[in-house]
């Protein structure tokens, strides 16, 4: 295979002919195995370098500090970088030192070697377009990777958002389905008072619907941008103008609504909106784990727990025990919001850790989030699919329940007060009987009829008050 020859200001690297990125990629290459995870497997951060980089090349043009027929191939490069055609080029490390300079520099040298392809040239004749005197004109990484992170961050904040959606739905539907199954609800593990199951399902719903408006919220706060900021805030190498147009370019390419902060110096380090996100996704991962707690504790048994639901059967549950199905979706859910729950920690201290004018520790605030994201929408796309739409109710069982259940004198307590309800409930508790044979056949503290009317259905789930 042939080679090439790369300088720096470090030296000189030896790199294959066919590869796009450059020196400075395979300096990071070298320098960064740590998660072994690479940049091309956040298409998202990748396409929204190819936006930055086009913006830039825009802005450069009209404003005359950049030559339109280089502008022009740098644009056409972009464009390719965008549609994904050169995803595979991206291989710096997703946690690196340098606050992303070596993800801003794959992003020059890719797009600056794909430009003079187009050219015509050999890649590497950086004289006809440069990595940094042309495809990172008037930037920095300290503007130039925030401004790509946070557009990566609202599309995939926007796919995670309607895989909650659709989570909820099949909780709604599952609602819906099981609006007339009888229950007993619990507080403290221990038997409360009736409700429906569907009730308890389009409660998870509701539950996971209020999360909507609280990512909405950090999309906003993650739409503000620090492009033009360049070095510090001080838009040091950037022309007059560069900061209004770059961002009014970059809100035509991408449709969304960007927009400049207005004290670049203060953005260009404060982390503050990621550290809201990380939050909001952490306190989703904390609902979503607890309902899958209940789901799990419902479907207990099948004859020695609450047996309330039963989930799809997806796979034998022991290595020694025939016949013994777990509840492994509900608990890969669970671990992956334990994961999430951690990273947000990560997300905590690394934006913590910023020092005067730049946060260095950016590249891991990145990693926690993105895969946060990940995660949490391969786990929410999971559990809809492979469990909750599967779900079924054990109807009859459950209403025996209710029936046998010292829970349900809570109704009487209006027309027997709370003391002589409370000693019913001792005395079926010490007896084994049931509440209705005291209360009616022994006591005769009330009729068959009153009974009747005070424990229909829709009264168990609906309580009028009834003397």
């Amino acid at each position: 295979m042939s080679k090439r020859i790369e300088h720096d200001f470090l030296g000189e690297k030896e790199l294959p002919h066919d590869v796009y990125y450059g020196i400075q990629t395979l300096r990071a290459m070298e320098n960064f195995h740590i998660t072994g995870i690479p940049l091309k497997v956040e298409p998202l951060f990748v396409q929204s370098l190819g936006y930055v980089k086009k913006a830039a090349a825009m802005t450069n043009r009209d404003l005359g500090v950049l030559d339109k027929n280089i502008a022009e191939y740098i644009i056409r490069a972009c464009d390719r970088v965008i549609a994904g055609e050169f995803n595979n080029q991206f291989l710096s490390d997703l946690i690196q030192g340098g606050a992303g300079t070596s993800v801003n520099m794959n992003a020059n040298e890719v797009i600056a070697n794909v430009a003079l392809e187009m050219m015509g040239k050999e890649k590497g004749q950086y004289e006809f377009c440069h990595p940094n005197n042309h495809v990172n004109c008037s930037q920095s990484t300290n503007d130039a990777y925030p401004t790509a992170f946070r557009i990566a961050l609202i599309n995939k904040l926007t796919g995670y958002k309607e895989i909650l959606v659709d989570l909820a739905n099949a909780f709604s539907a599952k609602g819906d389905e099981f609006n007339n199954v009888l229950k007993m609800g619990r507080t403290q593990l221990q038997d409360a008072v009736p409700m429906s199951l569907g009730d308890e399902f389009r409660a998870f719903a509701t539950n996971l619907n209020e999360e909507l408006s609280r990512i909405e919220d950090s999309k906003q706060l993650i739409s503000e941008i620090n492009m033009g900021a360049t070095a510090i805030g001080t838009g040091v190498n950037a022309p007059k103008g560069y900061a209004a147009l770059v961002t009014e370019h970059l809100r035509g390419i991408t449709g969304l609504d960007l927009k400049l902060a207005g004290d670049l110096i203060e953005a260009t380090y404060d982390t503050g909106a990621y550290v809201q996100l990380s939050g909001v996704l952490k306190r989703t991962a904390v609902k979503v784990s607890k309902i899958c707690n209940d789901l799990r504790l419902l479907s207990s048994g099948p004859r020695a727990g609450l047996n309330e639901i039963n989930l799809p059967p997806m796979q034998p549950g022991s290595s020694i025990m025939p016949g013994k199905v777990n509840p492994v979706i509900p608990e890969v859910v669970n671990q992956t919001a334990f994961y999430v729950i951690g990273a947000d920690l990560t997300v905590t201290m690394a934006a913590e850790a910023g020092q005067l004018q730049l946060n260095v520790m950016e590249p891991v605030i990145s990693f926690a989030l993105f895969s946060a994201i990940t995660y949490m929408s391969n786990a929410c796309r999971t559990l809809r699919e492979k469990c909750v739409v599967g779900i079924t109710a054990n109807a009859e069982h459950t209403k025996q329940m209710v029936m046998n259940s010292i829970g349900i004198v809570t109704q009487l307590n209006p027309i027997l007060g709370y003391e002589k309800s409370a000693s019913i409930a001792r005395e079926a508790l010490e007896t084994g009987k049931s509440v209705h044979d005291l209360v009616v056949k022994e006591k005769q503290l009330i009729t068959q009829a009153k009974w009747d009317e005070i424990f229909t259905f829709e009264n168990m789930i609906r309580p009028a008050f009834i003397q």
